[in-house]
């Protein structure tokens, strides 16, 4: 990898630096004097100094990052678990000197993971089973979303063993949505899984629904949808999630996105300002998959229709610590629609 596709000097200005964040396709660029690191900008940072009017032949310096997150080469052995912590998508490796050696990025990160023994956790883990899966109908006119199937396995059960890796064994399942259906296969036949069904009435939504287990819960727990597949360290999500000393955290995935058009900025009196050919973008996705204390459980409203993202707002706002994890894109797989569930199909049948 050559490094310099993601170097700028202080004073290139925006746009050129624009330019040079498309060609390296990462949605980064480190502002460097020389090979010195002096600053950090991405793409969302200059996307947002254009909304707000700014001058696309300003030296970049101006508006990056001035205190980058940076390692030595004694420490490049974090890298991971910095990006991760810090929810960033690189870091450089600096000599003593400050000059930048070489840049860690997260979906390398996925691929030097060492294989190594699961660390036992033992903590519950709570599947949010109750909805209609509309977006996967008429599969789910005859099935419910949690039994369908992805390869020889539900998908409720490639998420069941994958926790059971670690210890998790303990499982609390919300139902409503062809509740009986979904006990009846977990309890009629040789399937043996220890799973407590916490059925709801009404339709509660995924915060509502996890509200039913006030009281329930004597510690820490992890969260999953009933239609996502994690490949990560469920230990280093728990020890960040631990050391963070946060309420919950939430799992989240590195998404990038072009625009398949030639795009046009305008100013308020409609002249162009600038022209971008097929533009990248890229955003923290939530996985659906969250580690949560027993006092987040409180700040659900009981018996009321709302999602879990409505209730971590509320505690953002209230000054609660919620955290994010990131993790490289490849490592969440998702079945919420059909082009995704062909997707997870064709991707554990490679394993």
């Amino acid at each position: 990898m050559d490094i310099r596709s993601y170097i700028v000097e202080e004073d290139i200005s925006v746009f050129d630096t624009m330019k040079k964040i498309d060609i390296g396709a990462r949605g980064i660029a480190f502002v460097c004097n020389g090979l010195k690191l002096r600053a950090v900008v991405t793409d969302g940072d200059i996307r947002r100094y254009i909304l707000g009017g700014g001058s696309l032949d300003r030296p970049v310096y101006e508006i990056a990052h001035k205190m980058p997150i940076c390692l030595t080469k004694q420490q490049e052995e974090q890298a991971g678990e910095v990006m991760r912590r810090h929810s960033i998508t690189a870091v450089p490796i600096v000599s003593e000197a400050g000059e930048i050696l070489r840049i860690r990025f997260i979906k390398e990160e996925l691929h030097n993971i060492e294989v190594k023994p699961k660390r036992y956790l033992g903590l519950p883990l709570v599947i949010m089973a109750g909805g209609k899966g509309t977006r996967l109908r008429p599969y789910t006119d005859i099935l419910p979303k949690p039994l369908i199937p992805v390869g020889d396995k539900t998908i409720t059960e490639h998420i069941m063993d994958r926790f059971a890796e670690y210890g998790c064994t303990q499982v609390m399942m919300i139902v409503n949505y062809k509740k009986d259906f979904i006990k009846a296969y977990y309890t009629d036949n040789e399937i043996s899984r220890e799973i407590v069904f916490v059925e709801e009435s009404t339709y509660l939504g995924t915060g509502g629904g996890l509200g039913l287990l006030m009281g329930k819960m004597q510690g820490t727990f992890f969260m999953s949808n009933c239609d996502i597949l994690v490949d990560a360290d469920y230990a280093d999500i728990l020890d960040y999630h631990k050391q963070s000393g946060n309420m919950i955290t939430v799992v989240c995935a590195e998404k990038r996105f072009e625009v398949p058009y030639g795009t046009i900025q305008t100013d308020q009196n409609g002249q162009v300002i600038q022209l971008k050919e097929k533009p990248h973008f890229h955003y923290h996705v939530n996985t659906g998959f969250y580690v949560i204390e027993p006092s987040f459980l409180t700040k659900i409203p009981c018996n009321t229709f709302i999602h879990i993202t409505d209730v971590i707002e509320r505690c953002v706002a209230q000054g609660e610590r919620v955290g994010s994890y990131l993790i490289p894109d490849e490592a969440w797989m998702d079945m919420g629609q059909f082009d995704e569930l062909e997707k997870m199909k064709e991707r554990l049948g490679s394993l």
